[in-house]
């Protein structure tokens, strides 16, 4: 699974990048573009956000509070990890609702992206991404509730 995070990460990164200098030479050089190519390139760094923020979360580095934690007794780091844990699960969970609730919204209303592909096809990694979040901050709470 990692090895397919990573790789998907690689090539919406390269592809972004080669995109938008493509957009670049052709606006500066032969003063024309994609018409779609900013909404393209700002949907890819959604993307590459989520998908980051999934592998960080998936690797256990994510941004985190840990400077605190350290001063603490060993059972107290436990605990206090174990609510951040929970306290990001909490957070994420409401993400994804919130996002679920967009994509929804975005589907009744007939939303469109890039001179007109339906929106919400592509809004779905909000979602998606947000709950598999969820579900690795609970797992690693439960995990250290077990010792582990």
């Amino acid at each position: 699974m990692r090895f397919a995070e990573t790789l998907v990460l690689g090539l919406l990164l390269i592809g972004l990048m080669v995109f938008a200098s493509a957009q670049i030479v052709l606006r500066n050089v032969f003063s024309m573009g994609v018409s779609w190519g900013d909404g393209l390139i700002r949907l890819s760094v959604l993307w590459l956000a989520l998908l980051g923020a999934l592998a960080a979360s998936s690797d256990e580095r994510h941004i985190s509070l840990g400077a605190l934690v350290r001063w603490l007794p060993t059972g107290g780091q436990r605990a206090a990890t174990v609510l951040a844990d929970l306290f990001a699960a909490v957070v994420c969970g409401a993400l994804t609702w919130f996002s679920v609730k967009f994509v929804a919204d975005s589907l009744t209303a007939g939303d469109t992206l890039l001179n007109g592909v339906p929106a919400w096809p592509l809004q779905l990694i909000m979602p998606i991404a947000f709950a598999l979040i969820t579900y690795r901050f609970a797992f690693q709470a439960l995990r250290r509730t077990r010792g582990g």
